[in-house]
């Protein structure tokens, strides 16, 4: 069991804060895609999926079209993609399917190994929430369908650009001390520019972007890396819930 303390985590100076007063100790941010389910496989089945029905042109013309809308809007829209790629295909009916494959996949199944344990853990020390990314629809899909939202008690937000949307998050669920687990240490370090000691981030290295060298060169480390989010059960987090109180008395 590795623990998480005083020694490893600056203590966040909160003393005599009146509005931190009804606020929880410690708050867990979870990311969805590469963090709690792997995204990269969904991926994969999409592009096996568009093969088989559409064929390899059709394949690579709808993953161009969904690049150049990523690019636009900084995040991943599956459906958005959709309705472009519709413009070229208007006549062809087997598009209903495509998403249908989308709404109806078993993203239960990609789960990773010992998701929902480690929810299940860290909601020991405090409220468990996912902090993810995406379009309107497809993403609280993911987090129903996936078992996730149940898992976190409906605990989700769901944002464009999540990094700007901390004043947000922190009036929906303050706490003295916050936890993000993400894939992408862009991200993280965006975060910890903004809550700077308050924060502990956490990298697990799942994804093609958490194994991609050339970013994990660009960003500063996080305060833990792990192989797999299963590995968080390894982790005693107890010592967080109550540094503020300690540095009061």
């Amino acid at each position: 069991m590795k623990t998480i303390g005083a020694n490893e985590i600056p203590q966040p100076h909160t003393c005599g804060d009146d509005n931190m007063t009804m606020a929880n100790e410690v708050v867990f941010l979870l990311d969805i895609d590469n963090t709690l389910l792997d995204n990269d496989r969904i991926i994969a089945d999409l592009g096996g999926h568009l093969a088989y029905e559409f064929g390899e042109e059709s394949r690579d013309r709808y993953w161009k079209v969904f690049e150049a809308l990523r690019i636009e809007l900084g995040y991943a829209d599956y459906l958005g993609a959709l309705q472009r790629y519709r413009v070229g295909a208007m006549n062809d009916p087997r598009l209903l399917l495509m998403s249908s494959f989308l709404m109806d996949y078993p993203f239960a199944d990609r789960l990773y190994a010992g998701t929902l344990d480690v929810i299940a853990y860290l909601g020991r020390w405090g409220p468990t929430v996912i902090l993810s990314d995406g379009d309107v629809v497809f993403q609280p899909r993911k987090a129903q369908r996936s078992g996730l939202w149940d898992a976190v008690e409906g605990r989700v937000l769901i944002y464009l650009h999540k990094e700007q949307m901390l004043d947000d998050v922190e009036q929906r669920y303050p706490a003295r001390h916050y936890v993000m687990v993400d894939d992408k240490l862009r991200i993280l370090a965006a975060m910890k520019k903004i809550w700077g000691i308050r924060l502990t981030t956490v990298f697990p290295r799942q994804g093609h972007y958490a194994l991609d060298p050339e970013n994990i060169a660009a960003y500063p480390p996080a305060d833990i890396t792990i192989e797999h989010i299963g590995d968080l059960i390894d982790y005693d987090f107890s010592a967080l819930s109550g540094i503020a109180k300690a540095d009061c008395t």
